[in-house]
């Protein structure tokens, strides 16, 4: 009997809700593979966080680490505040395509990139007191340049609510973020705001327990500063988020704290806007049914092997369980067992569900495999444009 490893690991449990539009979506409409995304569903998500937004008092930043999808840019600005970027590329691609502020976190920033990074940002955020004191002379030549922009330190809250290590920002000896517990009033010298990230995919409450640990420890220089950014992985869009609770929890610690407050949800977004559309390239038994697919776990889906998780099927059902799998050399490149109707046939379409976020911002061409095309769909019209495709060449040009 052979064992899956992956299910001894701490595994993520995928939140896609229902497939709302895509379950009248034709799968044979664009190229396979391909990331096709909803802009009404976008749009939605994007209503229901002004939303909170306007009655929160608050300001929120979509995080382009989650969802660049840089064609959508003017429609995110008709509705958020701005993006909150990783460093210098992502910093480059909101100056480029998206509106309002720019927040740029990075946990290493090289000296070199600092010129460009305080040019394009609106809060440089560091990842402790020590970075901030050996990037001083850059950040000093930038103002002397006329440029103009916060400093932030992100502060590890030293309190975990993360359901999967890796994911878990507050994990045990976490290089991201400067320890709580070891904050001086000598490190918040020439610092405008406090920055905490520690969530991933979850709901309100995690939040008000952080807040809980976090604030006795920071309350002491609430005078001196002048924002607090909550960072991201709050699922405000998900049916069962409690938008009302975090309505008045950030109204409640805005009074308390006198500070402008952010959050930078970047799942929220993109949540149940976007499936992943593959096709059956063979099928064989080998103890089981066998589906090579042109999807890859390891290439198109990667946290599929690194939370794990399963992503969940559009229109799954039936008797006939197939194990899927990718078309690269690894043998770890399984995507999971599902349920069909009756025995896939090579050219047979299929799709996975709430693939938006994320997958598209993390595939790679490792092993020469094709990189997933990418289409914009508009499920109030539907209209449908292949907004990109990728040839060879963008393998080619990764190597020398």
């Amino acid at each position: 009997m052979t064992t899956d490893t992956r299910a001894t690991a701490p595994s993520m449990t995928t939140r896609a809700g229902d497939p709302g539009a895509f379950a009248r979506f034709d799968l044979s409409r664009v190229p396979s593979p391909c990331f096709v995304v909803d802009k009404a569903a976008v749009e939605r998500n994007l209503r229901t966080l002004a939303e909170v937004r306007d009655r929160a008092g608050v300001k929120i930043l979509l995080a382009l680490k989650a969802f660049s999808m840089w064609s959508l840019g003017d429609l995110v600005g008709v509705y958020l505040d701005g993006v909150a970027t990783s460093g210098l590329w992502e910093a480059q691609l909101a100056g480029a395509h998206y509106k309002g502020e720019i927040a740029t976190y990075c946990s290493g920033y090289k000296a070199a990139d600092m010129a460009e990074v305080c040019r394009l940002s609106d809060h440089v955020i560091l990842n402790t007191p020590f970075q901030a004191a050996r990037l001083r002379g850059e950040i000093e030549a930038a103002r002397a340049r006329g440029e103009r922009f916060h400093l932030g330190l992100r502060l590890n809250p030293m309190h975990s609510e993360g359901e999967v290590p890796k994911y878990d920002p507050a994990q045990p000896h976490s290089r991201l973020g400067f320890p709580a517990d070891q904050l001086r009033p000598e490190h918040l010298e020439g610092i405008d705001g406090l920055h905490v990230h520690s969530l991933c995919e979850q709901d309100f409450p995690p939040l008000r327990r952080t807040w809980e640990a976090l604030k006795p420890r920071i309350a002491p220089y609430f005078g001196q500063l002048k924002w607090l950014n909550f960072g991201g992985g709050h699922h405000i869009t998900r049916a069962d988020y409690q938008r009302d609770d975090l309505i008045a929890f950030l109204r409640t610690v805005r009074e308390e704290t006198g500070l402008e407050v952010y959050l930078e949800p970047g799942e929220a977004i993109a949540l149940d806007t976007g499936i992943l559309v593959g096709e059956f390239v063979d099928v064989f038994d080998n103890g089981m049914p066998i589906g090579v697919v042109d999807i890859s776990a390891t290439c198109h889906m990667p946290d599929v092997i690194e939370a794990p998780y399963r992503p969940a099927m559009l229109g799954e059902g039936g008797e006939t369980v197939v194990r899927l799998g990718g078309p690269s050399c690894l043998a770890g490149d399984i995507i999971g067992d599902y349920r069909f109707a009756a025995r896939p046939e090579p050219g047979q379409r299929f799709a996975f569900l709430d693939q938006a976020h994320y997958s598209m911002v993390k595939t790679t061409t490792f092993n020469g495999v094709p990189l997933p095309a990418i289409a914009l769909w508009d499920s109030r019209d539907d209209s449908l444009e292949v907004i990109r495709e990728f040839g060879w060449e963008t393998f080619r040009d990764r190597l020398s």
